[in-house]
């Protein structure tokens, strides 16, 4: 007996996404979401990169940045991940920037993270070299804050979020 070729796809869909769809993913991400979310004590290398970017910005004409303690927390709560996974990344972007415009009146979100520089010299003229991270510096925000955090080898990681109430 000879089933229809439509038949015979639409059973290889349904098998391939009952096997292939893991929860995995959504485990990942209620794990990420049920993290506390805290704001730690700021850092000198901090405060020099929200600096240099805010000169950076003044001296093109842009409004300066004013930081914010909502940001803080969700970048450092990236930042921690970063560590934990030993790996620098945007994952659950979407994640922070939904807390972002539920919690804080977040119109626009966006994000630079990096990895390894020793300064904040490095790693913001890093940045501005980078089009995509320098076109986030010069973005049209009004808030932004940063997380340094160490990892166990003396590894610096960063997340530097941008918003725009």
């Amino acid at each position: 007996m000879k089933l229809p070729v439509k038949f015979l796809c639409y059973i290889a869909c349904i098998a391939f996404f009952s096997v292939s769809c893991s929860t995995k993913n959504v485990d990942d991400e209620l794990n990420y979401t049920d993290k506390e979310f805290f704001i730690p004590e700021v850092k000198s290398i901090e405060i020099e990169i929200l600096e240099r970017i805010n000169d950076y910005r003044i001296s093109l004409g842009l409004n300066s940045l004013q930081s914010s303690s909502v940001i803080k927390s969700q970048a450092y709560s990236h930042t921690v991940y970063m560590i934990e996974q030993n790996n620098m990344s945007h994952d659950y972007f979407h994640v922070r920037k939904n807390y972002l415009v539920n919690n804080a009146g977040a119109s626009k979100v966006a994000e630079n993270v990096g990895y390894g520089y020793s300064s904040a010299a490095s790693v913001v003229d890093a940045w501005l070299k980078s089009d995509g991270h320098r076109r986030t510096i010069e973005g049209d925000f009004t808030n932004f804050d940063i997380s340094v955090e160490q990892n166990s080898e003396g590894v610096l990681y960063f997340t530097n979020i941008f918003m725009k109430n």
